[in-house]
């Protein structure tokens, strides 16, 4: 990308990916302690661990479900990438919390937190006493935060919920699809990333919340609740009209045209709602007689009208080439873009340019590639500093650093099995077949 092209006024030099790490992080100090498995609570954490939090993980001996949630069985030196893409820059504990002398450990370590984060069964923290009410009388301005399916109170309280389970649920596999098929899910966790979002965001309002009264709270978030949350205008369509939303496909239903079009070598995505935009759209088209007829974006929204429009579009990026469309749509002014695959993304300069894509050396497993929590923030902006690590790895960093306890003890602790490491036996736990005995290894 030509560096030279930005905004005018815009002071490209406060963001240097060169500096990023010479810059302070935003939430450094902040200390978070993660009880959670597959990908809600662990999203939650990782956005924050991004921008500096400390984040310490606690496994039990089986360790993340995530270790074994890889796309086709598929592991690069041992890794699954299931457990990898929500769990960079934290420190893991192999330590279950339930058994009495870890809880105790534990709740020292609330002392010292500012919060807890757990996605398991509801109910499970109380059991084993580690409830809110125990937190806060250890520490009265601890942040909660629990989420689940379907939260701590209500009639399906305690239901297993997944992705797709929540993507039903809430609504959103009913009407993603085309109208001739059957409902169809989003290709990504796309109900757990988005509350893993919005847990970050509920924690980050209760500790402004403690920063003006001193006061902790309990939160608690609901997975299926957020995905109604998202879904636009359907509610409010299906209160006033008493009808659900319909399955569109590509088509917008209320911007049009907005729509993926088959172009001679691609497909492209082609959007021109405003008054200059649709006239651009028709003289790249040279179908100026289609501007007559459908200036006004309403009558272009009425279903029979929107069809036949979609279909004189359709017809004529089926001749051009996606290249040709998007230098029509940079010359005239509307919207449009190649429909990219991953790889293009990845390979992208534009994001690696703007930092959404960062490169850094892993202390276990070397160079890495990856998508980052995408704000770019001048002063502070967030890293990727490591990747997800093996099972305890840092139980003796957390203990001495935090807790000050003298080797002698973590020793008995381990003897005793109140924390543990990888098991040798399930590579995906351990650290990689190369690894030195050193790298990445923190020391108090």
């Amino acid at each position: 990308m030509d560096r030279e092209k930005s905004s005018p006024g815009f002071p490209g030099h406060l963001f240097d990916q060169g500096a990023l790490f010479d810059k302070p992080e935003p939430l450094k100090g902040l200390r978070v302690l993660e009880v959670c498995s597959v990908v809600l609570g662990p999203a939650a954490c990782d956005y924050l661990a991004e921008f500096g939090a400390e984040v310490i993980k606690f496994e039990g001996q089986k360790g993340d479900q995530m270790r074994f949630v890889t796309p086709y069985a598929w592991f690069w030196n041992g890794m699954s990438l299931g457990l990898e893409i929500e769990n960079h820059n934290k420190y893991w504990m192999g330590m279950h919390v339930g058994n009495p002398e870890a809880r105790e450990l534990f709740l020292n370590l609330v002392k010292k937190a500012d919060v807890v984060v757990d996605n398991l069964t509801p109910g499970r923290m109380a059991k084993w006493g580690l409830d809110y009410r125990r937190l806060k009388e250890i520490n009265p301005g601890i942040i909660h935060l629990h989420v689940s399916g379907y939260g701590s109170w209500g009639p399906w309280t305690g239901r297993t919920s997944y992705d797709a389970v929540a993507q039903s649920m809430g609504a959103l596999a009913p009407i993603t699809g085309f109208e001739d098929r059957g409902p169809i899910k989003s290709g990504v966790w796309i109900a757990d990333w988005i509350t893993g979002l919005m847990c970050a965001n509920a924690i980050l309002s209760a500790l402004n919340y403690r920063e003006r009264t001193g006061e902790g709270q309990f939160i608690d978030y609901l997975q299926v609740e957020n995905v109604i949350r998202f879904l636009d205008w359907t509610w409010l369509y299906a209160f006033k009209t008493g009808e659900d939303r319909k399955r569109s496909g590509n088509r917008d239903l209320a911007i049009c045209p907005s729509d993926l079009f088959d172009c001679l070598d691609g497909r492209v995505a082609i959007a021109a709602f405003s008054e200059e935009e649709f006239c651009g759209l028709c003289t790249a088209m040279d179908r100026m007689d289609l501007m007559e007829k459908y200036a006004d974006p309403l009558q272009r929204l009425k279903d029979g009208n929107a069809r036949e429009l979609l279909s004189r579009i359709a017809g004529w990026a089926a001749t051009r080439s996606v290249e040709e469309v998007v230098a029509l749509a940079d010359e005239h002014g509307f919207g449009a873009s190649p429909v990219l695959e991953s790889r293009d993304v990845y390979h992208g300069e534009h994001f690696r340019e703007r930092g959404a894509v960062q490169e850094y050396d892993d202390p276990l497993y070397g160079p890495m590639t990856q998508q980052c929590y995408p704000p770019v923030m001048s002063e502070t902006p967030g890293r990727l500093k490591w990747s997800c690590r093996p099972l305890g790895f840092d139980n003796r960093y957390v203990l001495k650093k935090i807790l000050g306890l003298p080797d002698e003890e973590i020793t008995r602790l381990e003897d005793k099995g109140v924390i543990f490491r990888w098991n040798p036996k399930v590579p995906s736990q351990c650290p990689p077949p190369d690894w030195d005995g050193k790298s990445g290894v923190k020391l108090a």
